[in-house]
């Protein structure tokens, strides 16, 4: 069995190589996004906006130019990606629809005694067939039953029911609203009559544990977010999955300095490892040019998934305060990391005022010992236009309190000159 050491800062190469975070490692438009979506597995989803989706954000940190409109084609005209559930709520390559099959299966398993739920589904069927895509808004009745987080109206619950069946899949969205169509005119025959490649339980949690490793770059074998939403992976399953991986040679054992557990990388990933190990570290990664990239990454990217191996190997701890009360907050509701070559040096809170066209800067966080020098300006005013550009905002402004107390007057300045013009 190959085991490989390295330093932290090596580890901290690799993982931003695997994630694209490095310079011109990724060109624009949307074959890029597919790109990377196909080498990550997937790319989560959640429905706040705040300064952008987080699926948004994800790739407006790595693809140049990014705007949602490039997504959006992907996944409601193209249908290369499809939203669907693998890390939570995610975005994934459609070709990969045949390998949930199970979890469909297990969707289609629960509810089978709740009439009122079936007997909706029936009339949804009926609406769906008769008026094309609807969303839950569209459909009539106001009844409402316990369901997820909260009790919702019973046509809402059939048309997401049908959706984790599989029956259904989102036709397109109107911002956070999901409009619904029959999976079968959506996705193309092949797919839909596929079998399932993984039918027994270990193929399955093989080939789902190499996934998961394989969208982080480096990943423990312990519990964490790293290994959410996969069903029926226990500790058990999991420390056998990793074991039998490592014997077949589809991941390997990477040992870190000052990190007790070992981590595992995918053996197809090895040739950028054993690159940064000889000293010819590719495109960036913080090496003969160091720190010349930077982005504002998203809550949910899938650098940030295990948020204590981040601790660990950056340094940096990250938590998402969104859904914590105000008062148990450290920092912020909707704050973003920004990375900063292979180091985190601040945290920012954008807010997007849509019927201004301003992108709000309103706080900003140093991290300890890191504070703004003129090499930094040109780098960070691209990160922050970036984000500006994704959310098609026509200026930045930063707060009164972002400029005094963290002194970014100059980064404001540089910020403005290349957004100095309005979107279209």
């Amino acid at each position: 069995m190959i085991t490989y050491s390295l330093s932290k800062r090596q580890a901290r190469q690799f993982l931003l190589l695997h994630q694209r975070l490095v310079p011109g490692m990724l060109p624009g438009g949307k074959q890029s996004i597919y790109d990377y979506v196909r080498h990550a597995g997937c790319i989560q989803y959640d429905p706040l906006s705040i300064a952008g989706h987080n699926h948004e954000l994800v790739l407006q940190a790595r693809i140049p130019d990014f705007v949602p409109a490039m997504a959006n084609e992907l996944l409601y005209r193209d249908r290369l990606l499809i939203d669907g559930w693998d890390k939570n709520m995610s975005i994934y390559c459609t070709e990969d629809w045949p390998y949930f099959s199970r979890l469909r299966e297990a969707a289609a398993s629960r509810h089978q005694r709740e009439e009122l739920l079936l007997q909706t589904m029936e009339q949804v069927r009926g609406a769906l067939e008769a008026r094309g895509p609807l969303s839950s808004l569209d459909l009539e009745g106001k009844e409402k039953m316990n369901w997820a987080w909260a009790p919702a109206r019973v046509t809402r619950a059939a048309l997401e029911t049908m959706y984790f069946r599989g029956e259904v899949s989102v036709h397109h969205r109107v911002h956070t609203r999901r409009y619904y169509d029959f999976t079968a005119r959506l996705l193309p025959e092949h797919l839909l009559k596929a079998v399932e490649p993984n039918p027994l339980p270990e193929q399955y949690h093989d080939w789902y544990v190499l996934r998961r490793i394989g969208s982080i770059g480096l990943q423990w074998n312990r519990s964490g977010d790293g290994w959410l939403g996969i069903s029926g992976l226990k500790s058990k399953e999991r420390t056998a999955a990793v074991e039998r991986l490592l014997l077949n040679d589809s991941i390997r054992e990477v040992r870190v300095e000052d990190v007790k557990l070992p981590l595992y990388m995918r053996t197809e990933d090895a040739h950028v490892l054993e690159a940064i190990l000889a000293g010819n570290t590719p495109d960036g990664g913080g090496s003969a040019e160091e720190d010349t990239f930077a982005a504002v990454l998203a809550p949910l990217d899938n650098l940030l998934w295990d948020r204590e191996l981040i601790r660990q190997l950056f340094g940096f701890q990250y938590r998402w305060e969104v859904y914590k009360p105000a008062a148990e907050r450290e920092y912020g509701y909707y704050v973003l990391p920004l990375l900063y070559g292979d180091r985190f040096i601040a945290r920012l809170e954008p807010v997007m005022n849509k019927k201004s066209g301003v992108l709000n800067i309103v706080r900003w966080w140093w991290e300890p010992g890191e504070a703004l020098t003129a090499a930094m300006i040109p780098v960070l005013a691209g990160a922050i236009s970036s984000l500006a550009h994704c959310n098609m905002a026509g200026s930045v402004a930063f707060s009164p309190e972002v400029i005094g107390g963290s002194g970014l007057g100059q980064l404001e300045a540089a910020v403005h000159r290349l957004c100095s013009s309005p979107i279209q």
